[in-house]
């Protein structure tokens, strides 16, 4: 069990080191964001399980909620950069212009 909560915690380093040298596409920054919150989502679905706390049973599912309703936020302002700017690159995207 100390193995898989090991690899969990490397796999989630190594994706935020790679969000933090994410530098050329949205939709790859998104991509790794949701690897993310998947791997949090397996962490906590571990935790409760090892735990046998009733009181944080719905907490995996309310992450997942959360994840699913980001993801869709993200998606829907990749779909409308893309159709203003024509590509998603983030070098092109300035946020001070509109």
């Amino acid at each position: 069990m100390e193995l898989t909560k090991t690899t969990l915690f490397m796999t989630f380093m190594i994706t935020i080191i790679t969000l933090s040298l994410q530098h050329k596409h949205l939709m790859l920054a998104l991509m790794c964001v949701e690897t993310m919150m998947l791997i949090m989502f397996t962490m906590l679905v571990m935790f409760t399980s090892t735990s046998l706390t009733m009181s944080q049973i719905p907490m995996p599912i309310i992450l997942l909620t959360m994840s699913v309703c980001g993801a869709a936020v993200g998606l829907s302002l990749v779909v409308a950069i893309t159709r203003t700017h024509g590509n998603d690159f983030l070098k092109n995207l300035s946020l001070l212009q509109c």
